[in-house]
């Protein structure tokens, strides 16, 4: 389900790039179909500034397996019926974006996720070096921070629509851990952390339906090899925004982060596959002049 949604926002893009694409390229138009600012002006969703914060309502999907340097093979385990962690979460969404020309532009994305369960284990778990037998009571931890640079720049665009490609990174913190609640603590405590750099590239896009009402949507994906880090990134959102006045927008809309890393680290080696998906509410307000004016 959340591939498929990210997957309809990226055809939703393609959709407006072409038909967009054949409006201009129709031999049959001629300029004064259009008012003059056609080709000049950007849609009013546009701004030399745009900060954006809201809500991010998570459905997690979490696969680990910690192996050992010795060659013990870890139990594949899923957080969320294995170690009982939430599927739902709600966790915060930043975003800054700086349109360094009318086509060009510059975000910085953020967003952090906490996730602890204390749970008492109904199988035997090989976490790492250590073993966690069944009736265990453990407390278990999955921290996530993202931060995501891109650059974009819009080859197609006018006052209604614009497509265009974008590259750019996720940075990556992962820290994720086990220990019993128990006697013997210290003894029977495993941890793995990452830092993974996952560049990506992908497409975007935006359409004003109305003066006040747009949709905008992105899709990215790449796979890379990193010394000794293996990561492949799906991201994409899908948001349909409003104007409540000049400056102050409010949006809502599906938001995916999909994951797939393989890391050493010391002596143990991790196989990490989880995502991230579901609606999100943002509120955004816009500052500075629009220099291509």
């Amino acid at each position: 389900m959340k591939t498929l949604l990210l997957y309809t926002g990226l055809i939703t893009i393609l959709l407006i790039s072409r038909n967009t694409f054949a409006q201009e390229t129709n031999p049959t138009m001629t300029v004064s179909q259009d008012p003059p600012e056609y080709k000049h002006q950007a849609p009013w969703f546009v701004n030399r500034f745009k900060v954006s914060a809201g809500l991010f309502f998570v459905v997690n999907n979490t696969d680990v397996t910690l192996e050992n340097a010795s060659g013990t093979t870890g139990t594949d385990i899923n957080f969320e019926d294995d170690l009982g962690f939430n599927k739902n979460t709600a966790t915060f969404l930043g975003d800054f974006q700086w349109r360094i020309s009318r086509r060009s532009r510059l975000d910085f994305k953020y967003a952090s996720i906490r996730r602890t369960s204390d749970y008492t284990l109904k199988k035997d778990i090989q976490f790492g070096d250590q073993t966690y037998n069944i009736n265990s009571s453990v407390h278990a931890w999955f921290n996530t921070d993202i931060y995501r640079i891109s650059y974009g720049f819009a080859f197609l665009q006018s006052s209604k629509y614009e497509v265009g490609v974008l590259v750019g990174a996720h940075m990556v913190g992962l820290g994720i851990g086990m220990e019993l609640t128990g006697n013997n603590i210290n003894n029977r405590t495993e941890r793995f952390s990452i830092t993974a750099p996952l560049p990506d590239v992908g497409i975007w896009g935006g359409y004003a339906i109305t003066d006040r009402i747009a949709v905008n949507g992105e899709f990215s994906w790449l796979k890379l090899s990193i010394d000794d880090i293996t990561g492949r990134i799906l991201s994409g959102n899908l948001m349909v925004s409003y104007r409540i006045i000049p400056r102050l927008e409010a949006a809502i809309g599906y938001t995916g982060f999909n994951f797939n890393v393989d890391a050493t680290r010391d002596h143990l080696q991790g196989k990490l596959k989880w995502g991230y998906n579901g609606p999100s509410l943002t509120v955004s307000y816009a500052f500075g002049k629009k220099r291509w004016l």
